[in-house]
């Protein structure tokens, strides 16, 4: 019996505007296979050292995941009867390859090698060559469609002028009072959102407000590096979540990609609206940070006649407005993906690494408790308040809500 495909996302926006799209679904097994080898996670590790190379934004890291996986899921939507796991491990290997290898030309080498690894296990034959060839095809189709998209390191990162100093307004921060980043961002091309601002949020807490004053109080006190309130577990908090979202997700994702039971189609399509997801909300995030224009906790608490002049944060700041936290912003589309089309807990706990704190490992059973994790962390290493935090989960949520509800007009 062949296999559903990506088919299955094509029948109707309502059906995957559910809340319970896969979660109330009983999974479909994948056809029997002789291989003990899973492609799609052999390619997903693939991505992953592929993309963990040189320096890029991570949003242009985010759109080579999201072209790569959306060009395997399309391939794979065409599998033709009879010997379909040789079809589908060609398509999907040949669709990474090539995307990646045009986005990340110096990852080459290694992925040529990867493609030949998976190549020599699959029969030669029609299905293997037609894998290839719907692969190669859909990467290269796609590669030219986000052409000029706006996601490139110099457009993301254009000159910006510091703004005149105000207060609420951003400033440069220390210790490097770098010029501001990811500024450029906002006017990139989303893969679904039909412009920047469709979930942009409403504006931050006025300076001299009640909640203002109650977010600043406790990034003060819990945030400092030389805080007396906070926690040793705390602080092992926010240096294990102070690490890239993508470089910390990828481990989230990849414990939902292992333990799933569905097709190799459907597995494609799950990392494919993943990536789509949190390119559209990187965008949306930067629309809102440069509408706002925000000031960080470190000028705001060094400001003024009662401030703290020596006050220092426990991890540096990161030079880009406030409000709202792309830290979480990530973790809320993460969460939202994951939830619609995984369900609200994983199938058995997983565990992931950071990249901040090496060594430790943390375990989880669902994928809400690392946004909860995400929020508090940002407070407790001082460069966020929690406004600035939990507004980032709700735009995060929103955009992915989106994507997920528009996820037919990506493989139609």
């Amino acid at each position: 019996m062949t296999p559903p495909t990506l088919r299955g996302w094509r029948r109707g926006a309502a059906v995957i505007a559910a809340a319970a799209l896969v979660a109330g679904v009983p999974a479909v097994p994948a056809a029997a296979d002789t291989s003990t080898v899973d492609t799609a996670v052999e390619w997903y590790d693939a991505t992953a050292a592929t993309v963990a190379t040189g320096t890029r934004p991570q949003v242009t890291n985010s759109r080579a995941w999201a072209i790569a996986w959306l060009a395997a899921a399309r391939a794979l939507r065409t599998a033709p009867t009879g010997k379909t796991r040789h079809y589908e491990d060609a398509a999907l290997a040949s669709a990474v390859h090539t995307a990646l290898s045009t986005l990340i030309p110096e990852g080459a080498p290694t992925l040529d090698a990867a493609l030949r690894t998976t190549l020599e296990r699959i029969p030669d034959g029609r299905a293997e060559d037609r894998g290839v060839a719907a692969g190669r095809a859909e990467a290269r189709a796609l590669l030219a469609q986000r052409a000029g998209d706006g996601l490139d390191p110099a457009s993301v990162n254009p000159p910006y002028p510091t703004p005149a100093p105000a207060p609420g307004v951003w400033q440069p921060t220390p210790p490097s009072f770098t010029a501001a980043q990811q500024a450029g961002t906002r006017f990139a091309t989303p893969f679904l959102l039909d412009r920047a601002d469709r979930y942009r949020p409403g504006p931050p807490p006025a300076p001299g407000s009640e909640r203002y004053r109650a977010d600043l109080a406790e990034v003060r006190a819990y945030g400092a590096v030389d805080s007396a309130v906070r926690t040793p577990r705390q602080t092992d908090t926010a240096t294990f979540w102070l690490g890239s979202s993508l470089t910390l997700y990828t481990g989230i994702l990849r414990a939902a990609l292992v333990q799933s039971t569905r097709p190799t189609a459907w597995r494609a399509g799950l990392v494919a609206v993943f990536h789509v997801a949190l390119v559209d909300t990187q965008i949306a995030t930067s629309d809102t940070k440069y509408a706002y224009l925000s000031w960080r906790p470190v000028t705001a608490i060094r400001a003024g006649a009662d401030g703290d002049p020596e006050w220092t944060p426990l991890h540096t700041t990161p030079a880009h407005p406030d409000y709202p936290s792309g830290h979480n912003t990530y973790s809320g589309a993460a969460e939202q993906v994951l939830t619609a089309l995984v369900g609200p807990v994983a199938r058995q706990p997983y565990t992931i690494t950071s990249p901040s704190q090496p060594g430790a490992t943390r375990t989880y059973t669902d994928w809400r408790r690392p946004t909860e994790e995400n929020t508090d962390a940002r407070v407790w290493s001082g460069i966020h308040t929690r406004t600035a935090d939990e507004v980032g989960v709700r735009l995060g949520r929103d955009v992915a809500a989106h994507t997920v509800r528009n996820a037919a007009r990506l493989f139609g």
